[in-house]
C-alpha cells in the first residue's frame, strides 16, 4: 500500500503528476480540486458556496474540506491513495494526523513541487485556454499563490520537520517525465 500526501503551489504540476503516479501504482487520487469542481457541477446550495469561494481566489472551509478528504480516505483504494491539494492549512494537516493515527493508516511518501510565481503564470493561462477553467485568471493565480506562501507552504514546512525520513522535494521547473522518474525512483527503493 502507497499513500502519499503531493503539494505544490497552483500550476505546478501536481496534478499532472497525480494521475501519472496514481495510474502508475493503481492507488486512488484524492484531489480537492476535483472534488470540488465536481460538487460545483451539482449546482446544490453547497455547490454554489464552493463556486463562489473558489471564483474569488478563496479556499474553501477546512471543515468542508476535512469532511470530504476523510469519507475518501477511509472509503479508498486498497491499494493506497495520493493527496493532491491537501492539507492546506495547518488545522487540515493536525486533522489529517489524527484521523491517520486513529485509523491506523500510515503516510509512506511525502513530495513537494516547488516553482517560481512566473512560471506558474505562464502555465496557467495555458491551462485556462486549453481546459477553459473559470478559476484560471491572474488575479486568481496571484491569489492563490499568495494564499499557498501563507497557508500551504507552512503545511509543507510543518511535514518536512515531522516526517524528515518520507519527504522529498523538487524542481517544478524540470520536465514532466524527469520529476516522474524522480518520483518512481524513490517509490521504488
Amino acid at each position: 500500500m502507497k499513500n502519499i500526501i503531493l503539494f505544490g503551489p497552483p500550476g505546478a504540476g501536481k496534478g499532472t503528476q497525480a494521475k501519472i503516479i496514481s495510474s502508475e501504482y493503481n492507488i486512488s487520487h484524492l484531489s480537492t480540486g476535483d472534488i470540488l469542481r465536481s460538487k460545483i457541477q451539482e449546482a446544490d446550495e453547497l455547490g454554489l458556496k464552493v463556486k463562489d469561494i473558489i471564483n474569488s481566489g478563496n479556499l474553501v472551509s477546512d471543515d468542508i474540506l476535512n469532511s470530504i478528504v476523510a469519507e475518501k480516505i477511509l472509503n479508498k483504494n486498497s491499494n493506497g491513495f495520493l493527496l493532491d491539494g491537501y492539507p492546506r492549512t495547518l488545522e487540515q494537516s493536525f486533522f489529517l494526523t489524527k484521523l491517520l493515527e486513529k485509523n491506523s493508516i500510515n503516510i509512506n511518501y511525502i513530495f513537494c513541487i516547488n516553482i517560481s510565481f512566473e512560471i506558474i503564470k505562464k502555465r496557467i493561462i495555458k491551462r485556462s485556454k486549453e481546459e477553459g477553467r473559470k478559476d484560471d485568471n491572474l488575479d486568481v493565480i496571484e491569489k492563490r499563490y499568495l494564499l499557498y506562501l501563507d497557508t500551504t507552504q507552512k503545511v509543507c514546512d510543518y511535514f518536512r520537520d515531522l516526517k524528515k525520513d518520507i519527504y522529498f522535494e523538487f524542481n517544478g521547473d524540470d520536465e514532466v517525465s524527469n520529476i516522474t522518474s524522480k518520483i518512481k525512483k524513490i517509490m521504488e527503493t
